[in-house]
């Protein structure tokens, strides 16, 4: 007679969406202004030619979020650690250093990009006061708040179900054909696109791939890989938690992907030829053509959109730069904290400066973007050297195809950075 409960089958696991969580705080993230803006005017310049670009960098991205999960898993701690037991305390904070830059200058664009948001929802006001209303307001969360993590994760599970309902509204309303789209996922480049290096003619620097690779760099971000591998620590996850942490970095790279191709598909089916100059631009553009339910839900996903990197990037800098100098680095222990407001500080104070000398809005978002890729390569070297040690992935380190992957994305963003160089040594001579 059986009178006990079978201790393997007592305990169920939860249910998958709330399985969820590292992946979506990396998509809300990645997903940021700056990729609304660039995806709507590579779709508004080029149409649907480059659906497949977004498709591709998609399985780039998810290749490096599922390696990072499968290092903090199987690991059994963060990247950065893992680089300090091996390599030594002085390579790990180069790294965390490094990545606290990326994500200060990108913070700097988030803050542009939410500016523009603002005056676009609110005609007529000073979006320096907002910038200074909301870092306040995150400042103060980070100051008071208990479990950061367990708040940031419910959080973003509802804004990205915010985000695709508004954009999936849009895409209703845009009612693009679907030979067209399927037409777009084929690969080819347009004829009035140059491949070519940036180039400074006559003291001006003339770069066409500009805009092609501020969209790879909003789309693949390594530097939102990496720290991967330190949410799914923050999770708790172990061994046995393995595919749910693969399954939650595909649903985390759907999420960036197809939000974007949403973006781009509306923009080539609505304002074809018609790149938008900025946010504001964009959304008054959509307005006359999508209707007003429809321009309404852009507008709120635009706000949302523009919200959440503010939280997710400045907590990425913080937290990687404790972890990189040996620091405890749990989102809710003192250095990340600190360190979370430091970032948000400088990129609130830099943008504010940048607002009130006129700049436009709109070029600096963009560079911005591009900015980011600098510091790929080194982080992209770093994830596929530790997914490919036997001494800490065991049987579950990177097979042939993973690795092929890999190395296509670690050469892109190689290219991107040398690109970017480039850009910067026009700039300072």
């Amino acid at each position: 007679m059986n009178n006990s409960t079978d201790s393997t089958t007592s305990k169920k696991r939860p249910p998958w969406w709330r399985s969820l969580g590292p992946a979506l705080i990396t998509a809300c993230v990645v997903f940021g202004p700056g990729s609304l803006l660039i995806s709507s005017k590579v779709g508004a310049a080029y149409g649907y030619e480059f659906l497949w670009l977004l498709l591709g960098t998609g399985v780039l991205m998810g290749t490096y979020l599922t390696m990072a999960a499968r290092i903090g898993v199987v690991g059994g701690a963060t990247p950065c650690r893992l680089v300090a037991q091996r390599l030594g305390r002085v390579f790990a904070a180069v790294v965390g250093i490094n990545l606290c830059l990326i994500c200060t200058a990108f913070q700097f664009s988030n803050n542009l990009a939410f500016a523009a948001a603002v005056k676009t929802l609110v005609p007529g006001v000073r979006p320096e006061w907002f910038l200074f209303g909301l870092n306040g307001i995150i400042i103060a969360f980070f100051l008071f708040a208990g479990n950061i993590y367990r708040v940031i994760e419910r959080v973003m599970k509802v804004t990205i179900g915010v985000i695709l309902v508004c954009f999936v509204l849009n895409l209703i309303a845009a009612g693009p054909g679907l030979m067209d789209i399927l037409g777009g996922l084929v690969p080819s480049w347009p004829g009035n696109l140059p491949i070519g290096l940036p180039d400074k003619v006559d003291g001006e620097i003339r770069d066409p791939m500009l805009l092609i690779a501020s969209l790879l760099g909003t789309t693949f971000s390594v530097a939102a890989a990496f720290f991967q591998g330190n949410l799914v620590r923050e999770k708790g996850w172990k061994i046995e938690d393995y595919k749910q942490g693969v399954g939650d970095s595909i649903v985390g790279v759907a999420v960036i992907a197809g939000v974007s191709m949403m973006i781009m598909i509306t923009a080539a089916t609505v304002i074809p030829g018609r790149p938008a100059a900025d946010i504001g631009a964009l959304a008054q553009s959509l307005k006359p053509l999508l209707g007003n339910f429809a321009h309404i839900a852009f507008c709120v996903g635009l706000l949302v959109v523009a919200m959440n990197p503010f939280l997710i990037n400045a907590m990425i800098g913080g937290t990687m730069l404790a972890d990189g100098i040996g620091k405890p680095a749990r989102l809710s222990d003192r250095w990340p904290r600190r360190f979370t407001i430091a970032v948000l500080t400088v990129g609130m104070v830099v943008a504010i400066l940048a607002l009130r000398t006129g700049a436009k809005p709109i070029q600096l978002i963009v560079f911005g973007q591009a900015m980011t890729v600098i510091g790929n390569p080194l982080m992209a070297g770093v994830l596929l050297w530790l997914a490919n040690r036997k001494d800490i992935m065991g049987d579950r380190r990177n097979r042939l195809t993973v690795n092929i992957l890999a190395t296509v994305g670690f050469l892109v963003v190689c290219a991107m950075a040398v690109r970017v160089l480039m850009r910067l040594t026009f700039q300072l001579t």
